[in-house]
């Protein structure tokens, strides 16, 4: 007869198996038709030699990123240089080869230093205006350019060496889920195969500060707070939207009582921040603010739901700014008493996906690169194939109608493209696949039993310190007791007791 603590020992072991996509996911098993159906029970599930999933995922990945590098073939042949609607009629532009000589790189000016004569820029912009991490990646990617050669073509070239270190910043990415957390590998997939990564990759830098971030919820996943703070505090360096993972932080540890992990986290952030912004602030001050200035006076601009009313309103929006910080701040209110009234503590990942969510739906433009934000934490919160895909096909469906839309307006008398009605649907498309995922993410905090993780007696395994703390902070009427494993109603078992028994028939009766 086997004992408890044998049945115990067996459902530990197969716990810390790696869990089969097409074990669990109806579509993740139908799709795994195509290589001759889901897993069997005699399949080999560990100790796995040179093809183990995350070397799987990085080729799968390297080969998505060039299928989209493809994709851009057209414009990479003449479609960036010729101006007007091809870029858009192919679908294939990318703020890469142009900002090569609109910014300065192809002239070797310093970016922020240096200012950008009007004859260069063609845009008003007297110096580049991206944050220093993401200036520094151009700057490097210029110098890896050669410089002979005609400016179309070194243009080109340019665009290459960027392609080439953004694929790496795709491996990193697809690695650093796959390892977030331990028993599920195979979530990086959702990354390697995305169409959303593959169209998008490549038409700006976004992705690097994505990669940053993804290390640095790595290194949160592994207790690391002072590392994973530096890393996040470098991401912000390349981009704006990696801050909001520390107010998901704060509201964590806040319930679990980790402020301690939260402030070693803060701390490197804050330092790595200064590090990389400090120099420029003090040598060039001007060049700096560039950037800030720029978001902070912007207007309504293309894939917001802002542009959406104020041209079915013929209302300017001149104040829009204060609007989206309204709204912004509203939202965030609204995450914050989630996750300290939510009956069990939200997961990392749920609640940073709520949030930078949250500054995209506000925002005043959405580009269709922004996806890439989202895309990992989408995946680390809710890892099922379904929902994933009815969010990227929304976006997919944006990614065709900004461009066709700009072939539209940019087309003279032709008017090849999407008119203004149908561009406004793409953005309602987009905006509501993201509140739909929304909409899932929450009812995962708000029903346990609902959440993937939590199905299979998984706490929070991105959560580093939090995975499996007791809450010591909570707000509601009633107090629930921190539960960290999906609701079980057998019977309590106590270690080296015998089963108990059922009750025998009396004859009798």
């Amino acid at each position: 007869m086997t004992s408890v603590r044998d049945r115990d020992e067996t459902g530990r072991q197969e716990r810390e198996l790696p869990v089969r996509p097409s074990d669990e996911d109806p579509v993740a098993a139908a799709g795994s038709e195509f290589l001759g159906g889901p897993t069997g029970r005699w399949a080999r599930s560990g100790g796995y030699r040179w093809w183990n999933p995350v070397r799987v995922m990085v080729l799968v990945v390297i080969g998505m990123f060039a299928l989209g590098m493809a994709q851009k073939a057209p414009c990479y042949s003449g479609g960036w240089f010729k101006g007007g609607s091809p870029q858009y009629i192919h679908a294939c532009y990318s703020d890469i080869p142009h900002l090569y000589s609109q910014r300065g790189f192809a002239t070797d000016l310093v970016p922020y230093f240096d200012r950008i004569p009007d004859s260069v820029s063609g845009s008003g912009f007297h110096y580049l205006e991206y944050p220093v991490l993401t200036g520094l990646f151009m700057e490097v990617a210029s110098w890896l350019t050669p410089h002979g050669g005609s400016l179309q073509h070194r243009a080109q070239i340019y665009w290459i060496v960027n392609s080439a270190m953004l694929m790496i910043c795709a491996a990193v990415l697809v690695v650093c889920v796959a390892r977030m957390q331990r028993r599920r590998p195979w979530d990086g997939l959702l990354i390697a195969l995305s169409p959303a990564l593959a169209l998008t990759a490549t038409i700006n830098w976004d992705l690097f500060a994505v990669a940053l971030t993804a290390v640095g919820m790595l290194l949160w996943s592994r207790s690391r707070p002072l590392a994973a703070g530096v890393l996040i505090g470098l991401a912000t360096a390349a981009k704006l939207y990696p801050v909001l993972l520390l107010l998901a932080l704060f509201l964590l540890c806040l319930r679990a009582g980790k402020l301690r992990a939260f402030g070693a986290a803060l701390g490197g952030a804050a330092a790595s921040w200064l590090i990389v912004n400090g120099p420029v602030i003090l040598g060039a001050r001007a060049g700096w603010t560039e950037f800030y200035s720029f978001s902070r006076t912007r207007g309504v601009d293309y894939g917001s739901v802002w542009l959406i009313i104020m041209q079915r309103s013929g209302n300017p929006l001149s104040g829009v700014s204060a609007y989206v910080a309204a709204l912004m701040l509203l939202l965030c209110a609204g995450i914050a008493a989630l996750a300290l009234y939510a009956p069990r503590r939200p997961r990392f990942a749920q609640l940073a996906f709520l949030l930078v969510a949250a500054l995209i739906v506000s925002n005043k433009v959405y580009s269709p690169q922004y996806v890439l934000w989202l895309l990992p934490l989408a995946v680390l919160a809710r890892p099922r194939w379904r929902d994933l895909l009815i969010w990227q096909g929304a976006e997919v469906l944006y990614f065709l109608g900004i461009w066709m839309q700009l072939a539209y307006v940019t087309g003279g008398t032709k008017h090849h493209g999407l008119s203004a009605d149908g561009y406004h649907l793409a953005i309602a498309v987009h905006l509501l696949g993201t509140l739909y995922l929304c909409g899932m993410v929450i009812r995962d905090i708000l029903l346990p039993e609902h959440d993937v993780l939590r199905q299979g007696g998984d706490d929070d395994p991105a959560g580093g310190v939090l995975d499996g703390a007791e809450d010591v902070f909570f707000l509601g009427t009633v107090h629930h007791e921190p539960r960290h494993a999906a609701p079980f109603a057998g019977p309590r078992v106590e270690w080296g007791t015998a089963l108990p028994q059922a009750p025998k028939a009396d004859p009798e009766s």
